[in-house]
């Protein structure tokens, strides 16, 4: 089910409420277990204290879903953001000089941020958070991928992922900040199935401003 933005107010008045409620949870449990089971752990207290937090941030992210004023739609049986999605990847057209700009003027610790992703036969947009800023080597980190400098080039000399070949910092903008949102993938053929967003993204994504994409 899809739910139109516009209508998410109305959703805390009627009966349905609730239920919409507890489809986001069950959808987002179902989610995260599956990507915990597929999880290699050295130390159990780790998953431990994973399981324990799941409660709390599942509700959480499921209330705000409903609430999040936002030009996307909210498909409830997937516990998704859902947007038209480009024929192609658009973050070829980043300009770095703008790129550079708009982080020196906005840029602050906690700020989620968006991260193309270049895998082997396919590319993303993905939504990362800045854990740490060093404006006067003009460069920030990404809590997930690492350094960038503000223009947007990668300055990690290694990416700690295997199957990455390439990551970009990108400017954010509606068509940027609805790819990551919504998850979208393309290949050499174009469009690709979307991928699901962890529950740590699916935060992010409601942190967003859409009147300023901050």
């Amino acid at each position: 089910m899809l739910i139109p933005s516009s209508q998410q107010v109305d959703i805390f008045s009627d009966d349905q409420r609730q239920l919409h409620f507890a489809e986001l949870c069950n959808a987002l449990y179902e989610r995260e277990l599956a990507s915990l089971s597929q999880q290699k752990f050295n130390n159990i207290s780790l998953l431990q204290r994973k399981l324990g937090g799941l409660k709390h941030h599942i509700k959480r992210a499921a209330d705000n879903l409903l609430q999040k004023e936002s030009p996307l739609q909210i498909d409830i049986h997937n516990a998704s953001w859902q947007g038209k999605q480009a024929a192609k990847c658009m973050a070829d057209k980043a300009d770095a000089d703008k790129t550079e700009q708009w982080f020196i003027d906005n840029i602050q610790i906690g700020r989620c941020i968006a991260i193309h992703v270049d895998t082997l036969g396919a590319e993303h947009i993905e939504l990362d958070s800045v854990d740490r800023i060093d404006l006067g080597q003009g460069k920030l980190h990404a809590n997930k991928f690492g350094w960038f400098a503000v223009d947007g080039k990668f300055l990690e000399e290694t990416i700690r992922q295997p199957d990455i070949l390439a990551l970009k910092l990108l400017k954010p903008n509606k068509a940027i900040l609805t790819a990551a949102c919504c998850g979208h993938n393309w290949n050499h053929k174009g469009k690709s199935q979307p991928r699901a967003l962890s529950l740590r993204e699916l935060l992010l994504s409601l942190s967003i401003d859409w009147k300023t994409y901050k």
